[in-house]
């Protein structure tokens, strides 16, 4: 799985770069491009991000926005393509969920992640990304 140094915590401002090259090779350029907009986007009120940590190093982050009662949303999730498969991805999810203290967690995901999601207690649902411009 993983080695006993990965620390599952939450977000500081000293992992800003970590995550930014996450999101950069991900290529989520929203979060590449302005690191302070990226800061207060994942530290922001009703915002739980979590991230997974070896040796100084973040391994992976997971970001959900949430009432703290009922309903949250897994806004991001990413692990890094070498440690995908090792049981990161799922922790992050599990964690960002009892952090919430939420009863579910609705997501959209990518292309190829199905397989993962549907290895948690689901529903589908269709969905749409509305867009200001």
């Amino acid at each position: 799985m993983w080695g006993e140094q990965l620390e599952f915590r939450t977000f500081e401002r000293r992992d800003l770069n970590d995550v930014i090259g996450l999101c950069k090779a991900e290529r989520w350029e929203s979060y590449v491009v302005d690191p302070e907009r990226t800061y207060r986007a994942l530290s922001a009120p009703g915002v739980i991000t979590v991230v997974a940590v070896e040796k100084g190093k973040v391994l992976g982050f997971a970001q959900s926005l949430t009432d703290g009662a009922i309903r949250a949303y897994l806004a991001n999730m990413v692990v890094l393509t070498s440690k995908r498969g090792s049981g990161i991805g799922r922790r992050l999810v599990q964690e960002v969920l009892a952090r919430s203290k939420a009863v579910y967690i609705d997501l959209l995901s990518t292309d190829g992640s199905d397989a993962f999601y549907e290895k948690f207690p689901h529903h589908r649902f269709p969905g749409y990304r509305l867009y200001s411009k």
